[in-house]
């Protein structure tokens, strides 16, 4: 039970500890205004943060299912609530702080024009405009390869969708053949049974007309022998 206890205790630790970095990273980068390649190093931790707080929620799931406990069940649904929160404020402080340094990055670049030495002006121009060209081609080529993930979801969702459609279609048609092919069969059976039927009619006519023939050839018999 100390073991158990213990294991738990660690668990709840360990989400607490990753939770507040996690929150201490977001603001970080809210208040970062530096280049976007010192952003993405931020976005590598807050993603690790992000991971390990997950996998402490799904130890705590494995143990809530393990034990049965109601009240360990409501705390991991608290806590995912939580991570969901925190996740929102991740990726609304990228957006945020991505914006902003372009805002600052344009300031920039449109301040450096009014430099009063023309030489100084066009060489620090020239290696600004450079850098904040690399770094919005670098946003630009983010926001591209985010779209085309966006587009490739949304293609594999129609291809699905139309894969549905096709096997719903052909559950259909299988669905209404076997209704004709239950049909014949009926109609097949209601046949066998009236045949049947005519058969053995026919059979007790023939007994008649047999056993009648008998009786008339003994008919005949008697009156020529007697």
């Amino acid at each position: 039970m100390e073991i158990e206890k213990y294991t738990l205790q660690s668990i709840r630790q360990q989400l607490i500890d990753n939770n507040l970095q996690a929150k201490a990273i977001i603001q970080d980068i809210l208040s970062y205004r530096g280049s976007i390649k010192e952003l993405e190093a931020l976005n590598e931790a807050g993603r690790a943060k992000l991971s390990a707080l997950r996998k402490n929620i799904d130890r705590l799931n494995d143990w809530a299912r393990d034990t049965g406990d109601p009240a360990l069940s409501k705390e991991v649904d608290i806590q995912r609530e939580q991570f969901s929160k925190v996740l929102q404020a991740f990726r609304k402080a990228n957006v945020t702080s991505m914006l902003e340094i372009e805002k600052a990055n344009r300031e920039e670049l449109m301040a450096i024009t009014g430099e009063s030495d023309l030489r100084q002006r066009h060489s620090s121009t020239i290696h600004n405009r450079g850098s904040l060209v690399t770094q919005e081609n670098n946003v630009t080529e983010k926001m591209l390869a985010i779209s085309r993930h966006l587009s490739e979801t949304t293609q594999k969702s129609a291809i699905t969708l139309e894969t549905l459609v096709a096997s719903s279609q052909d559950v259909q048609a299988t669905r209404e053949e076997l209704q004709n092919t239950a049909g014949t069969i009926s109609q097949s059976g209601k046949l066998l049974k009236k045949y049947g039927r005519r058969e053995c009619t026919d059979k007790i006519l023939l007994f008649f007309a047999f056993a009648f023939f008998l009786a008339c050839v003994f008919y005949i018999v008697q009156k020529r022998l007697f």
